[in-house]
């Protein structure tokens, strides 16, 4: 079989068994299924193009010119690690299916995600997400929404997949299924009750959708992470990611003197090294207060 074009799509053939690694990854979050079979096959495609089209294939010389070939194109290097997270797991899972001698993929590195720290919103960008009047049902929504993303952490994902069962206004807490389908009950305050009341009690049951979905759309289904971009976007004054929210309250609860492995739990975050960036950024912001204040600065 000829080399196919480099500008060409090229397909990818059942011996990737695409079908089977998702499967394999059913454990994992919806999201990183997705995106790990994504990334599996993009590699597929780009390999195909110099007609090799089957993982046995593959080496590591193979491995490693393509996560140059995604430097070049300017990926984040968050991206770049993730695709390289990837393919590590499915050629360790070719490995452990005895398709494969040898793991090429053993090791593999990629630049770590954490070259650009996380943006956190100040004062003023939170009062103005925050604080909106609005006395409608999707003004409600809207409320609870942006509030609970504050006030516990939550991914964006956590908080779509929410149930009624899950919200637990007297003892103030919410319980989310996290990464790695890992459950955790987070701690929320009682602005943030106060939203969630407001909205299940005087908006909720006056909008279709899943009847134990805390969250829903005016389609009828439940609140996607798109809907709550859109919602993020009508509010904030400068653009802002839904995951700024949850950047905000780790440093918010690192600069008022929490605890890291607390902190650790609270997000969810398997490892601890995940959760130290937020240290990176606490220093930032104590030196950017520094000079900003010291006479002598």
């Amino acid at each position: 079989m000829g080399a196919i074009p480099w500008g060409a799509m090229a397909p990818v053939g059942p011996d990737w068994d695409l079908t089977g690694f998702s499967a394999w990854l059913g454990g994992r979050a919806a999201a990183t299924r997705t995106a790990y079979r994504s990334d599996v096959r993009a590699f597929a495609q780009w390999m195909a193009r110099g007609d090799v089209h089957r993982p046995e294939e593959v080496d590591r010389l193979h491995l490693r010119r393509y996560l140059a070939s995604l430097g070049t194109r300017r990926l984040a290097r968050a991206t770049v690690a993730r695709k390289a997270a990837a393919l590590r797991c499915y050629f360790s899972w070719l490995t452990r299916q005895g398709r494969l001698e040898a793991d090429p993929a053993r090791a593999l590195r990629a630049p770590s995600g954490g070259g650009r720290l996380p943006r956190v919103l100040s004062a003023g960008e939170i009062d103005a997400l925050l604080d909106v009047p609005g006395e409608g049902a999707l003004d409600r929504r809207d409320a609870a929404v942006l509030e609970l993303l504050y006030a516990a952490g939550l991914r964006v994902s956590e908080l779509c997949g929410l149930d009624r069962g899950d919200v637990d206004r007297r003892a103030r807490t919410v319980t989310v299924l996290g990464k790695g389908g890992k459950q955790r009950r987070v701690p929320v305050h009682d602005t943030a009750v106060a939203a969630l009341s407001a909205w299940l009690e005087g908006g909720r049951d006056d909008m279709a959708g899943p009847s134990e979905a805390v969250f829903v759309n005016q389609r009828g289904s439940r609140l996607g992470p798109r809907d709550v971009r859109r919602i993020i976007d009508r509010r904030a004054a400068s653009p802002t990611h839904p995951h700024a929210l949850r950047h905000t309250y780790a440093t918010h609860l690192l600069d008022g003197g929490a605890d890291l492995r607390v902190v650790q739990e609270l997000l969810g975050h398997a490892s601890l090294a995940t959760t130290q960036v937020y240290t990176h950024v606490s220093k930032e912001r104590l030196r950017a207060v520094y000079e900003e204040t010291h006479p002598r600065a």
